[in-house]
């Protein structure tokens, strides 16, 4: 099963390094896979041209969803419009 793809700011990570999963982008992309996020769920967390594996949590002090991550394991893809692009050109040849 692949798993849940949200877009998340890893520069807004609260005080025990978890990313916050509260941005526009994090909320649009929930939308458009029909998700609600439950506790320990696996996704992968992307922004730009990087990408983490991640495991949900809600931050009971803040009051909204969270993702913990190991920041060591970042990694560089390609970016999303990038990928977009390119499987645009594919459909069109």
């Amino acid at each position: 099963m692949n798993k849940l793809r949200v877009f998340a700011d890893f520069h807004n990570a609260d005080v025990q390094d978890r990313v916050r999963l509260s941005c526009a982008g994090t909320t649009a992309d929930l939308k458009r896979h029909g998700t609600v996020l439950r506790d320990g769920q696996p996704l992968i967390i992307y922004s730009e041209e990087l990408e983490v594996e991640g495991i949900v949590h809600y931050s009971e002090e803040e009051k909204l969803w969270t993702a913990i991550i190991d920041w060591n394991a970042i990694r560089e893809v390609d970016s999303v419009v990038s990928q977009i692009t390119l499987q645009a050109c594919d459909i069109a040849n």
